[in-house]
């Protein structure tokens, strides 16, 4: 069995781009392959097979290798939902909330729940590629770290260090990380990978070269800007603010939340030419020409909801209903739609019970058991099938006699409908992947959909990125390195 680890000078260096690549490019190769990464922070979970949460990063690097994700694949998730406080998922299961200070004393303990789970999932594999988080460089959190030495060391994974030359500072970042880490990190890292680079990369030689004089680290290539990388699942909300609206027609509008979960539900209609997507970030209003405004998911319910009402959205969305526009909530966004949101225990934040938006006939309680699982059926009256996934902590009930919005393979249903269809809500993460789903939508808004199947869309990129990286790096050093044939 062999191993590699890849570690960024910082955050957001395509480490999780990178890590997908890779894989996809080993399972070419016929290597049974998997992904890991010791410890994640995002509000974009996916859902396993067992039930359980991981990052979506990881599920993504699961359709590299062509196999389903696995909780073993990201055994610690951290869930912002305040900026002092995250929901600490191990093993795909809630374990309660933690602020930093206290998560910085369990990190040790974590440690070996990592551990358990990189073997558990190496013995399946011929190769493991692992991502790091953040840097090696941050050598503040170095006593605890779980997420890149730490772990490196402790499983005996051999480490190349990415950095992005796109933000500028590359060889300054590659070097200055090997000046400030410990020794026994630094000997940790056996090559380098340039990131992002635009142009002629024959101009940076003398760069390489620098760079492997002052570390001693060997030069495992340059990565050009991938454009195929787009037609990813962003991991991180600071995508959110680089999206572009490159449609026609018809305008959907998206409001930021300040806990925005699952946002990539919208991947599949921004690409889509015959509409126009847009993410309205805070202090801005949602524009008065929208067709639809979709309030997306959130992992903080009742503090998105006053967030809402503090960027005065509460009434735009007011005013877009009145003007007969249509209104979509998705998992939270749903939840915000109701007449209430109670949160008894303070499993999202502080105990208690708010007013929602009142523009569907609902009720919501956040109960601390989580609804993890794969759904799919089909949109009530209209036979358009759909597929996704829930990942929610709310139970909510429905007037008697209010019209469902999906119906699921197994009889069941969920969501709400009202004003004539015009506004509608369910927990389905996913729902217009699939181009059945939404070519609904898109008829609805009188646009013609694409018709391709998001799934598609993500394969072709991950082949397209698995060819490049097999023309650029040496993967041969980067295989004799990982399986110790050096």
């Amino acid at each position: 069995m062999g191993a590699l680890m890849l570690q960024g000078t910082g955050s957001d260096v395509g480490k999780s781009v990178l890590v997908a690549g890779l894989c996809r490019a080993l399972a070419n190769r016929g290597m049974i392959v998997r992904p890991f990464k010791p410890q994640n922070m995002s509000n974009n979970a996916a859902v396993t097979a067992e039930g359980g949460e991981i990052g979506r990063a990881q599920a993504l690097q699961a359709i590299a290798c062509r196999v389903a994700p696995s909780v073993d694949m990201n055994p610690v998730l951290l869930k912002p939902q305040s900026d002092r406080d995250s929901q600490l998922i191990v093993n795909g299961k809630a374990r309660g909330t933690t602020g930093a200070s206290d998560y910085w004393s369990r990190r040790t303990d974590l440690l070996g729940e990592v551990l358990a789970a990189y073997h558990r999932l190496s013995a399946t594999a011929d190769f493991v590629v692992v991502e790091g988080a953040g840097s090696p460089a941050e050598i503040n959190l170095r006593s605890r770290d779980i997420a890149n030495m730490g772990f490196a060391r402790a499983a005996g994974v051999p480490v190349v260090l990415v950095g992005d030359i796109d933000r500028g500072g590359v060889i300054a970042s590659l070097v200055g990380t090997r000046a400030v880490i410990d020794p026994a990190d630094a000997a940790m890292i056996h090559g380098f990978i340039v990131n992002k680079f635009r142009g002629d990369p024959a101009l940076f030689d003398d760069g390489l070269r620098a760079i492997v004089a002052a570390t001693g680290w060997a030069s495992i290539g340059v990565v050009p800007w991938l454009p195929a990388a787009a037609r990813l699942p962003a991991e991180d909300a600071v995508a959110l603010g680089r999206a572009c609206d490159a449609g026609t027609g018809p305008l959907i509008a998206v409001p930021m939340l300040s806990r925005i979960a699952n946002f990539d539900d919208f991947d599949a209609l921004a690409h889509e030419p015959g509409v126009r997507l847009a993410m309205i970030p805070p202090g801005q209003p949602l524009p008065g020409d929208a067709a639809l405004i979709v309030l997306p998911g959130t992992k903080a319910t009742i503090a998105d909801l006053a967030f809402c009402r503090a960027q005065g959205w509460d009434v735009d969305i007011a005013a877009h209903v009145r003007r007969g526009g249509r209104l979509l909530g998705i998992c939270g966004g749903y939840q915000m739609l109701g007449r209430t949101v109670a949160d008894p225990d303070g499993v999202e934040g502080l105990a208690g019970t708010v007013a929602g938006l009142d523009l569907l006939p609902i009720d919501t309680v956040i109960a601390s058991e989580k609804q993890t699982r794969d759904v799919s059926g089909t949109f009530v009256g209209t036979g358009c099938a759909f597929s996704g996934y829930e990942i929610h902590a709310g139970l909510t009930a429905a007037d008697p006699g209010a019209a469902h919005f999906l119906r699921f393979a197994d009889g069941t249903h969920d969501g709400i409908t009202a004003w004539d269809g015009r506004i509608a809500g369910c927990y389905v993460h996913g729902l217009f992947d699939r181009p059945s789903a939404r070519a609904h939508l898109m008829c609805q808004l009188d646009a013609a959909s694409d018709g391709l199947d998001r799934r598609d869309v993500i394969d072709a990129a991950l082949e397209e990125i698995a060819a490049t990286l097999e023309q650029v790096l040496d993967m041969d050093s980067l295989i004799a390195l990982g399986t110790g044939t050096t």
